[in-house]
């Protein structure tokens, strides 16, 4: 599987984006929370046999990091993690969705420990919506 973090894997659409937080599931692993919600073909997506992709998207509030170059650490931190083990929730998974990443802490945080929260993360997604590893 590619690791790459290309443009049509990123969530922009506000459209998606209010209805995420609106009907979205969470799932949390302090200091990160996981918003995600399925993809219809109602939310104009494109909707590929062989091209499965999440939209995902990253977020540091401003009220727990207050500058701009901190936020931005965290959030390539955050990217960087999916990049990397994003393979575990895309190997099986027979629907697509949309997932937003959140950090909630005031607290600077390592690679290390981004790793291990967003394993954590993705192999809790993986078990709630039941997804299997194809062979």
């Amino acid at each position: 599987m590619e690791e790459g973090f290309k443009k049509h894997e990123k969530l922009k659409s506000k459209i998606l984006i209010d209805k995420l937080f609106a009907e979205g599931i969470s799932i949390k692993n302090y200091p990160l929370r996981l918003v995600y919600i399925p993809i219809t073909s109602q939310d104009s997506v494109t909707v590929s046999a062989k091209n499965r992709y999440f939209k995902t998207g990253f977020s540091v509030p401003k009220k727990f990091i207050k500058t701009a170059v901190q936020r931005n650490r965290i959030k390539r931190l955050m990217r960087e993690s999916f990049r990397k083990n994003k393979y575990i929730v895309m190997t099986g998974a027979k629907q697509q969705y949309a997932m937003m990443f959140i950090y909630l802490s005031r607290e600077d945080i390592s690679q290390i420990k981004m790793e291990q929260l967003m394993l954590n993360l993705l192999e809790r997604l993986k078990q709630k919506e039941k997804i299997s590893v194809l062979k």
